[in-house]
């Protein structure tokens, strides 16, 4: 019976997740808030069928673990310390003025100054995947603002962190055992600190290793269940044997993973699990929600949601503006952290489990979610018209554009942010898939011609050895969408497929042109019959061998024939004309790349020749 429970609550809260996801999607909403209004559907306050949600709740621990194994992966130190004059000191302080207003709040109703600290933290950390799909949406992820609101999250996230690992060490019952508070935390922070010793010390050796054991048997499935494994394993030991959260231990798991030449990879590989169990830690949250509570507090639902969009939007203004940066990247980083998500339900989730918070504030919590996640694509987009109006206001605008003392650097990261995107944006940049042979001599040709290749290749050796030469690498499947983006397929001018295995190319083709309307796609095909595919799925023109060696023959013919170049060409028309080698739109600028190498082979024959008669002269 227990086992049929499970599939029925399984089926149920994935069934219900889907269909609120559709709706969410075509209302152009943020996918969490139809997991919050599924789990309310399948929840006990709700008619129809309610789903098991002890079950649920079990299940949904995997997907906090990997969650948390996800923001591991996408931790870089060196994009924190980009925006650090500002990202630091703006989530602490925006972090305390939420805490210090929910306290308040949470005392007038009557509530512990604890329950009031507890809630604020809820209230002080934004959500990820909200921030990065509004940032994305509008094109402002690699703006500064962009960069700031990450570095923000950042450290949001890691304040977090440590309030999971804290919590249950201050208001747990082992905490009962200590004599004083102090003693509690201190314990709790050396066994935090013993658990970084040894993750990093042994599993920075055995992690890699692991995986690069993985990788090289080629398969997909293996290096999958490394990757779980090793998130699973880590958030396990750590629980078990330092007494510190499995969150803590997964997400030190992901810093490991994220630190090698396997993170690309592995967050691909792990992002559909993360995906899919993260859903159902989202529909347990909305199947605690009771309409009714919302209705007999509603004053607690309006002081919330006060301070997400009140205090927290004008907490960030403030200290971005006496940061240094200008009005438009403060009221952009104002509006996208005006929004809660899955760090707010993971405290809250906890608080309840230790009596800090009540069911009754948890439902607020994530009432409060559904309209500022809904609320929040809209605020981002009314920034440029809010700044519009102020401008006709000059007492107004000039408060705004008054000069404030920005501590020393503090441009300078805005300046570095803003300087990186145009080294993105740079257009001599190509994506090559595939380090066979061709592709090696596609590498070097480029290189000489001064446009900076990023090569994408499935064998782990390959990319160690490129990195090592200073060749950009990505090591990954070029189907999947995460790989491109990483190699830089949204930026690049052109993506060239050189692998000798065609029968992937139609996907890569399809996501890179996903990626990037504008891209130059240049495709190899191992037989003529194959350029029909490629070409319909976006390729701008398509080489095959057949063509490409029929020629190839013809030309050694007829250049020791003494045919011309205007020959040569009508010939290379022909064949492709026969072979079926039907070339794409950008023609012209394939020809010219053509006419390029072909002007720079005559000069080195006409070098070789000159060298030649110099020798003979001097002979």
């Amino acid at each position: 019976m227990h086992q049929l429970d499970l599939i029925m609550t399984l089926t149920a809260c994935l069934t219900a997740a889907l269909v609120g996801g559709f709706l969410a999607h075509k209302t152009r909403l943020s996918p969490i808030v139809g997991y919050l209004l599924s789990g309310m559907i399948v929840g006990p306050f709700t008619p129809g069928f309610v789903a098991d949600r002890g079950l649920a709740e079990q299940l949904s621990e995997v997907g906090v673990i990997l969650l948390m194994f996800g923001v591991g992966l996408e931790f870089h130190l060196k994009e924190l310390l980009a925006v650090r004059r500002v990202a630091i000191p703006g989530a602490v302080g925006q972090s305390l003025a939420a805490a210090l207003g929910t306290m308040v709040f949470l005392h007038l109703f009557g509530e512990s100054w604890t329950a009031g600290l507890v809630f604020g933290l809820c209230l002080s950390v934004a959500s990820t995947v909200v921030l990065i799909r509004v940032l994305s949406d509008q094109r402002a992820l690699h703006s500064p603002a962009g960069h700031i609101s990450v570095g923000w999250l950042v450290v949001e996230d890691l304040f977090t962190v440590l309030v999971l690992v804290l919590l249950p060490a201050i208001f747990g019952k082992q905490s009962d055992v200590s004599p004083n508070l102090g003693m509690t935390v201190g314990i709790a922070l050396l066994k935090v600190t013993a658990l970084v010793v040894g993750v990093f010390i042994i599993g920075g050796r055995v992690v890699p290793w692991l995986m690069h054991r993985a990788a090289r048997t080629r398969s997909r499935e293996l290096f999958t269940l490394t990757v779980l494994v090793i998130a699973l394993g880590i958030a396990v030991g750590s629980a078990q044997l330092f007494g510190v959260s499995m969150a803590l231990g997964a997400f030190l798991a992901g810093m490991i993973v994220g630190q090698s030449e396997f993170s690309h990879r592995a967050a691909i590989d792990a992002l559909p699990m993360r995906d899919a169990f993260a859903v159902l830690f989202f529909v347990t949250v909305g199947m605690l929600m009771n309409p009714r509570d919302l209705m007999a507090s509603p004053w607690l639902l309006l002081s919330t949601l006060f301070v997400i969009l009140i205090i927290k939007p004008v907490a960030a203004f403030v200290i971005v503006r006496w940061l240094g940066s200008p009005p438009r990247t403060a009221l952009s980083v104002s509006a996208a952290l005006a929004q809660i998500g899955e760090f707010s339900f993971m405290l809250g989730d906890l608080g309840r489990k230790l009596e800090i918070l009540t069911t009754a504030q948890t439902n607020v919590l994530g009432a409060a979610a559904i309209v500022s996640i809904t609320l929040n694509p809209f605020l981002f987009k009314s920034v440029k018209p809010l700044e519009t109006w102020a401008t006709r206001k000059p007492r107004l605008w000039k408060w705004l554009t008054a000069r404030v003392p920005a501590p020393a650097g503090a441009a300078g990261a805005e300046g570095a942010t803003s300087s990186s995107a145009k080294h993105r944006d740079a257009a001599h940049r190509a994506v090559i898939i595939g380090y066979g042979p061709v592709g090696r001599t596609v590498t070097r040709l480029l290189r000489e011609n001064e446009i900076e290749p990023t090569i994408v290749e499935m064998n782990v050796d390959t990319v160690r050895r490129l990195v090592a030469e200073g060749i950009p690498a990505v090591y990954g499947d070029a189907t999947h969408r995460e790989t491109l983006k990483n190699a830089g397929v949204p930026e690049a001018g052109t993506v060239i497929l050189t692998a000798s295995n065609t029968a992937d190319s139609p996907e890569t083709i399809r996501v890179a042109r996903d990626l990037n309307a504008k891209v130059r796609i240049l495709a190899r095909a191992g037989y003529v019959k194959e350029i029909a595919a490629l070409r319909s799925a976006g390729a701008d023109a398509v080489f095959s061998s057949e063509s490409e060696v029929g020629f190839a023959m013809i030309e050694a013919l007829l250049r020791g024939l003494g045919a011309t170049d205007e020959q040569l060409d009508r010939e290379r028309d022909r064949v492709y004309a026969e072979l079926g080698a039907v070339r794409g739109p950008n023609d012209a600028v394939i020809d010219a790349l053509n006419n390029e190498s072909r002007q720079a082979r005559d000069a080195r024959n006409a070098e070789i020749a000159a060298a030649r008669a110099k020798q003979t002269t001097d002979s």
